[in-house]
């Protein structure tokens, strides 16, 4: 069973959200994606925000399995806001009703899937928003955000240190390892065509790499791989030699930026997501090791090839600072600190504190019962 988010992620998301909120008094709202990473922390912040900000508003949360969804994290299946729709993203039954706004934040990113079942993952990208689109097509939506990706810009070239999104290039075409940008870049289009002709906003948000509460530690992200060792105070292996350079946004600000573009970003418009503070993967090895205090060591694989080029996924972000006021307040330490903490390693006092947002925030201070619906009308 999950832990509920700290009070101090969720005031810090309302804190820079709370003028937002305003159009969604007494209006429902659609996720998919409702039990994953991004979906457990849209979820619960946007019950946090409908309870303090008194909104009255509902949120209806695809799954394919909601039992699972309830034993998971049963703070929220049984809040009175929620409602669970049974169904697969692909081909699931509308349920009645207008929504206002739509969060698809439903695709599976594993690399496991893309190797060994590259055409379910392509499968599910494509009809998965399709059928979300045609949704929200026939039930009044106003707006609607598509988590998309950085993997649509291909393979980052070295001589760019942090990709820009009017960057031109993209995934080859032809490289089955390429299925996953593939895909969003085709439901990217897909929006820009439902949203041309049935008029509703279609927002595009391009994530690159988070950390945060409800990020699996035994998946394929290396900093979730990486805790995990340093909380069992295991050697810390990192596979490969190191020096591909990632970015990590802590998820409290993904919410921020996320919500933020829901309701305020132009329509079309693509927006990265992500921090521009790059680190190798040896880096963040040690940092993890250093934050969490870990002394058992860390372990590379191979060796780093004299002269290879620089391989990196590191996003530009001016665009959502100077066009949406949008920052980065949690550093990766932090970050790092409270992930663990959430996961049970160390004392409550290492989830973060105000203080540590102090330079962020203009101000610091501030049994399942839910109905599961099964659909009702095409």
């Amino acid at each position: 069973m999950a832990a509920p988010l700290s009070t101090i992620d969720l005031d810090h998301v309302l804190t820079y959200t709370r003028e937002l909120w305003s159009e969604m008094h007494g209006q429902r709202i659609f996720i998919t994606g409702g039990t994953g990473f991004f979906g457990c922390w849209l979820v619960e912040s946007f019950l946090y925000a409908n309870r303090v900000e008194k909104l009255g508003a509902q949120a209806t949360i695809l799954t394919r399995n909601p039992g699972a969804f309830a034993r998971k994290c049963p703070h929220l299946a049984s809040d009175p806001a929620t409602s669970l729709l049974v169904g697969d993203v692909r081909d699931f039954i509308f349920p009645d009703g207008e929504f206002r706004c739509v969060l698809h934040a439903a695709t599976e990113s594993s690399t496991s899937l893309a190797a060994e079942e590259p055409l379910t993952m392509l499968e599910t990208i494509l009809r998965g928003t399709e059928r979300t689109l045609q949704f929200a097509a026939a039930h009044g939506t106003q707006k609607l955000l598509l988590t998309s990706s950085g993997a649509v810009y291909g393979s980052q070239p070295a001589s760019i240190t942090h990709m820009p999104e009017e960057y031109a290039g993209g995934p080859n075409p032809l490289d089955r390892a390429s299925v996953y940008g593939e895909g969003k870049r085709a439901a990217e289009l897909m929006c820009a065509l439902y949203s041309t002709a049935h008029g509703m906003e279609c927002k595009i948000a391009r994530c690159f790499a988070f950390v945060g509460p409800h990020l699996p530690l035994d998946a394929h992200f290396a900093i979730g791989n990486f805790i995990r060792d340093a909380m069992r105070g295991d050697v810390i292996h990192v596979n490969g030699d190191g020096t591909p350079k990632r970015s990590y946004m802590y998820a409290a600000d993904l919410m921020i930026w996320l919500w933020t573009m829901l309701f305020r970003a132009p329509s079309l418009e693509s927006f990265n997501v992500g921090s521009e503070q790059a680190v190798s993967i040896l880096e963040l090895a040690h940092i993890v090791a250093a934050t969490l205090s870990s002394t058992a060591g860390v372990q590379v694989a191979q060796q780093a090839e004299p002269g290879a080029p620089e391989r990196q996924y590191v996003p530009s972000v001016n665009k959502a600072q100077q066009r949406l006021g949008l920052q980065c307040c949690v550093s990766l330490e932090d970050a790092i600190r409270r992930t663990a903490a959430w996961h049970g390693h160390g004392s409550k006092d290492t989830a973060g504190n105000r203080e540590d947002l102090a330079q962020c925030e203009p101000d610091a201070n501030l049994g399942v019962s839910s109905k599961i619906e099964r659909g009702a009308s095409q």
